[in-house]
């Protein structure tokens, strides 16, 4: 049996749901986001009911099934760390803190004491790699080229930098839930008021020459390239773009490779951008990321592919 723990409706869940299941194997999709306001879950330290069975736990499924995790070979830790759907009722900002912390670390304790399978990957390498300045000293550790960066609050440092390298962008730290926040460029800073760096820390990076920019599908040892050629500073707001499967290197492959070992990850989804000459320039993995979007542009079928990840482990 092989489970997924993702919020409701979950597209990229539902559709690997669907794969395995096609290919006569379990898979269930815990909803981390619909606990609250059901009995969705259930451990007792010394065991409970008739079997007495120490850790007992059960979760409720995304379809109304009662599972045992103890029972899982592999567990897909897509996403899960949405807030509460029933959390958006209550109108007390503690009592819809307490739901969301509650449900949130219930649901990842009893996965902790109860399965004793496969992570994809582990909720601790998921939420440390996720960490963007981190993952960079990791490629850079790899031998990757990555962009000079700084992470800042100050007018001044930001000022000196943008000096120092030339052209230069900014993005979030780490971002929040709601509408995107993208790419931007970082113009004359000297006119910016000192308040509007003091809010937040922001990332700023030197700007990588370049039109072709890569995302790159790792799932276990096997690894799918995508290039997406724009002269846009940020290719998510527009995908009417070329968009081809790209043969990844093999040097590519190890380096990669080494970058999510260090990472502890199982799977990753890493943006590169090549310079004019060639050179792929690391930028970030996302832990989770998105990937059923380029099925169609690339004429990869990364769902199947992800499919075959799952269970080569899984069996």
């Amino acid at each position: 049996m092989i489970l997924a723990v993702s919020y409701r409706e979950d597209l990229h869940a539902v559709a690997v749901q669907h794969a395995v299941r096609s290919r006569g194997h379990d898979f269930h999709i815990v909803e981390c986001d619909t606990i609250g306001g059901r009995a969705a879950l259930s451990w007792h330290s010394h065991g409970a009911g008739k079997s007495h069975a120490p850790g007992r736990a059960t979760l409720v499924t995304s379809e109304g099934a009662t599972v045992d995790p103890e029972e899982a070979s592999r567990l897909w830790w897509r996403r899960a760390r949405a807030d509460q759907e029933i959390s958006e009722r209550v109108r007390s900002d503690h009592q819809r803190s307490l739901i969301n912390n509650d449900c949130r670390g219930a649901l990842a304790g009893v996965l902790a004491a109860a399965f004793h399978g496969d992570w994809i990957s582990s909720p601790e390498a998921t939420h440390r790699s996720s960490d963007k300045v981190y993952q960079l000293a990791a490629a850079r550790q790899a031998g990757f080229r990555v962009p000079q960066t700084l992470v800042s609050q100050s007018r001044e440092d930001v000022i000196a930098f943008v000096k120092e390298v030339g052209r230069a962008i900014v993005k979030p730290v780490v971002g929040a839930v709601g509408p995107s926040l993208y790419t931007s460029w970082v113009d004359g800073p000297e006119s910016i008021p000192e308040g509007s760096f003091e809010v937040c820390p922001a990332t700023y990076q030197e700007y990588i020459e370049g039109n072709r920019h890569v995302r790159l599908n790792c799932f276990g040892d096997h690894m799918y390239g995508a290039l997406i050629a724009t002269e846009a500073l940020d290719w998510r707001p527009d995908l009417n773009v070329p968009i081809s499967a790209w043969p990844v290197p093999e040097y590519v492959s190890r380096q990669v490779e080494e970058v999510l070992r260090r990472l502890g990850l199982r799977m990753g989804v890493v943006d590169l951008k090549l310079t004019p000459e060639g050179e792929p320039v690391w930028l970030e993995v996302n832990p989770q990321g998105q990937f059923l979007f380029l099925e169609p542009l690339t004429g990869q079928p990364l769902t199947e592919l992800f499919a075959d990840f799952l269970l080569s482990a899984a069996a």
